[in-house]
């Protein structure tokens, strides 16, 4: 007989650590009318895995692993350090960030790759520790097309003009002669200039052939069962930001005339491609997320006017195919496929948002069941502010007791229906504020007096009821 007074052990993991005697971030049975309690804070259930709240942490790139060697790709312990923590502190998904396919799908030499069957190991260990903790593990695979062979942001702010990116030649890992896109060319590097061009922060791609496109699709579906094996429960597609798959949908990079370019079919069939390889190998119980960038802001521009671009109504399109398709959250952000983008600074702070929810709206006009993640709750708008002036390392203070207050009224606003209308979205992904704060779900709760369960080894110094 187990003694009342032990403390038990989480199973399956190959070290002790406590069983949580409430999961963390979940409210506190009894204490308030569970009819009260913010949907922000309530359960969902996708498929066979179910969230303790709504707050998801979404991908950040840490540039931490190994760029060569054995151990290349392969996730370590500061992944359990800085994602466990995230677990640990109340948020109901974590997911681990932008994992290269394809060796040469990385960012940079120093980001994770699942690209390989020896890489499997060190993502368990991570993935195991997240949900010791309570929470879901999550991986976003990815491939960085032109965007990658790039090194680590703080090399670029360290140059003497603070540069966007420096490029990460083949003696500190790089891969310069095999960075690919869906076009070839000195003239479609990111930044537009050529390899010759000391300034340029990007290397010039070479353009994937039909065959190699083959090839790809299978990476991904073999990159996602490895996932699976490693204990991961959600798999997010990395169709964002100007890496690869964005570059196949947007009309500005991808000019191909061959079936993978031209019309939209064409763009997203890719995509569509990736997606039904993936759901064809993982159990149907496992979720299935997708992030787009609904705009690349391009719109206004000469090259957007000439060619089209990548825009919210192409989005809309897009999402409506995803429910038969398999695919059960929308991540919706936006930019990064070009340098030219254009977004009015001072009328951004809640775009995405505004964005995700007419997405939400539009689907639902047509009883499609699609959910939908808003990300950029504090400011993506940082990010695009960073591509366009080269601030790679930009200082963010710390948020006050004001800032925080309203950050908890944003979030409980966009996942609670109000005056009879839809919510904005159906789960919220924090990226930067996560890395500011780590306890932020806790802090969102306290903010919004709900009584919040803590981990067990926090309880003495959990905040006073408001």
């Amino acid at each position: 007989m187990t003694p009342f007074n032990e403390t038990k052990a989480v199973p399956g993991i190959p070290y002790f650590t406590p069983q949580h005697v409430n999961s963390p971030g979940t409210p506190v049975s009894g204490t308030q009318d569970q009819n009260n309690v913010p949907m922000l804070f309530k359960p969902l259930t996708i498929r066979g895995v179910t969230l303790r709240n709504r707050i998801l942490v979404a991908p950040m790139c840490q540039f931490s692993t190994a760029p060569t060697g054995p151990e290349a790709g392969a996730l370590t312990d500061y992944h359990i350090a800085t994602l466990g923590h995230y677990a640990l502190k109340g948020s109901s998904l974590v997911i681990i960030e932008a994992t290269g396919v394809q060796p040469n799908g990385r960012i940079s030499p120093n980001c994770p790759g699942i690209w390989s069957d020896a890489q499997i190991p060190a993502l368990r260990r991570v993935s195991d520790f997240i949900k010791s903790q309570g929470a879901l593990s999550g991986l976003q695979l990815a491939h960085a097309g032109r965007k990658a062979s790039t090194c680590p942001p703080w090399i670029a702010s360290s140059t003497p003009d603070k540069k966007i990116s420096v490029r990460a030649t083949a003696d500190v890992g790089g891969w310069p002669e095999n960075v690919k896109g869906p076009m070839g060319g000195d003239e479609w590097s990111w930044d537009g200039k050529k390899d010759s061009d000391e300034s340029g922060g990007f290397w010039a791609p070479r353009a994937f052939s039909e065959e190699e496109i083959g090839q790809l699709v299978e990476d991904w579906a073999s990159a996602a069962e490895r996932a699976y094996k490693a204990g991961v429960d959600v798999i997010e597609i990395h169709a964002a930001h100007g890496y690869l798959l964005h570059q196949f949908l947007s009309p500005i990079t991808n000019q191909r005339t061959d079936r993978y370019g031209g019309s939209f079919e064409n763009r997203t069939r890719v995509l569509i491609e990736i997606v039904v390889a993936i759901r064809k190998v993982i159990p149907q119980q496992m979720p299935l997320f997708l992030r787009i960038s609904s705009t690349e802001w391009m719109e206004e521009t000469e090259l957007g006017k000439k060619f089209g671009s990548w825009d919210v109504e192409s989005s809309i399109k897009l999402a409506k195919l995803l429910p038969d398709l398999g695919v059960d959250l929308l991540d919706v952000s936006s930019g990064g496929n070009h340098p030219g983008q254009q977004i009015n600074m001072f009328d951004s702070k809640d775009y995405q948002i505004r964005i995700a929810s007419r997405i939400r709206s539009e689907l639902k006009k047509e009883n499609l069941k699609l959910l939908i993640g808003a990300v950029g709750l504090i400011t993506e708008a940082e990010q695009a502010k960073d591509i366009l002036e080269g601030g790679a390392a930009a200082t963010q203070q710390p948020a006050n007791d004001a800032e925080l207050e309203k950050e908890a009224k944003t979030a409980l606003k966009m996942t609670e229906p109000t005056e009879g209308k839809e919510p904005m979205a159906d789960v919220i992904l924090v990226a930067r504020q996560f890395m500011r704060e780590p306890e932020w779900v806790l802090k969102v709760g306290w903010q919004l007096n709900v009584n919040l369960n803590w981990p067990n080894q926090f309880l003495r110094i959990r905040f006073p009821k408001l």
